[in-house]
């Protein structure tokens, strides 16, 4: 899913990296997708985006082995919405990172609020990306709850392979 060029050969891995993650619609998907938003129109709809944008990312986040379709059933249809990958599920740090970056480093807009990043296992907000500040445990999806202020939500995170929200 190449931007500008094509890095997939690449042998520094930082740009192998951004030749599939340097879009920025494809983290906010694997965002919305480890919150469960992994149905079509949920996630057109959650992120503002255009069906032809949405499906050209979709399809491009399959074949580079962030997502899975998988199927479900919609009042008697079957229907494909999508599942992070293990791959996807790895990127749980670099999200939270990117959230206390940007809580650092860019002006909250008005309504906005702290995002809290909660460790369900032990309870406590962490203030790093990969391990819990507070109890160092390594931090993977289904353990981890965003609190967003702005949103009146609490977002339980999903692990790899999981399509919620129905």
């Amino acid at each position: 899913m190449p931007l500008r060029s094509d890095w997939s050969d690449d042998v520094c891995p930082i740009r192998r990296s951004l030749d599939v993650l340097g879009d920025p619609w494809v983290l906010v998907i694997v965002r919305d997708v480890l919150h469960g938003r992994g149905r079509f129109d949920s996630l057109r709809e959650n992120l503002g985006i255009s069906e032809a944008v949405l499906s050209r990312r979709l399809q491009g986040m399959v074949e580079a082995g962030l997502l899975v379709r998988v199927d479900y059933d919609n009042g008697g249809r079957t229907r494909q919405g999508y599942a992070a990958t293990e791959a996807a599920a790895e990127l749980l740090p670099v999200l939270q990172q990117l959230a206390l970056w940007g809580e650092r480093h860019t002006s909250m807009p008005a309504g906005g609020g702290h995002m809290a990043m909660i460790h369900r296992t032990c309870g406590n907000e962490t203030t790093r990306g990969e391990a819990c500040s507070a109890c160092g445990e390594v931090l993977v999806p289904e353990d981890m709850t965003w609190v967003k202020p702005w949103k009146n939500t609490r977002d339980t995170l999903v692990p790899a392979g999981v399509l919620s929200g129905l």
